[in-house]
């Protein structure tokens, strides 16, 4: 498996990946689609220090993750938001966790101070990943969405940098 930045030759791959999520899981708080145009769009937004990985087995995108400005003030400008999303037929295989030490060695490497994670949804997994690498539970913020008629907590989860 190889980690790579992100282009937008993957916005396709990374769309079904995350479209999946959006329509038919309550790991995001997503109701609807994102076209590839979209898609494309989020990548050139996410250039520099707000990067996109992506992890490619097989000469296929299986998974990918994000930097993003955790708030628009510029007091926040030192913390970023993260994002993991595996494609559903390569879980279990340590890709997350792969991306996640990846994302987190980015971020240190570009000066941010801290990572947020908010994880939608009661979704273990995300919150043991995190817990394994480095990250700490600083809240639940209670039924803040609502998807496929069930109310969806927030998990925050964080991670000091430097």
């Amino acid at each position: 498996m190889e980690i790579r930045l992100a282009n937008r030759g993957d916005a396709e791959a990374i769309a079904s990946i995350y479209n999946h999520e959006a329509t038919r899981e309550r790991t995001v708080f997503d109701l609807r689609e994102r076209s590839v145009a979209e898609q494309q769009d989020w990548l050139a937004e996410r250039s520099g220090a707000h990067s996109v990985i992506v992890a490619v087995s097989d000469g296929e995108v299986v998974g990918f993750a994000s930097l993003s400005p955790y708030r628009p003030r510029p007091a926040y400008n030192t913390s970023v938001e993260s994002s993991v999303f595996v494609r559903r037929d390569h879980l279990r295989r340590g890709i997350g966790r792969a991306l996640l030490e990846h994302l987190v060695g980015l971020a240190a490497e570009v000066g941010f101070h801290s990572m947020i994670a908010r994880i939608a949804g009661a979704n273990e997994a995300s919150v043991r990943l995190h817990a394994e690498c480095g990250f700490e539970l600083v809240g639940v913020e209670r039924q803040v969405g609502r998807k496929f008629g069930r109310w969806l907590d927030c998990t925050v989860m964080q991670r000091l940098l430097n």
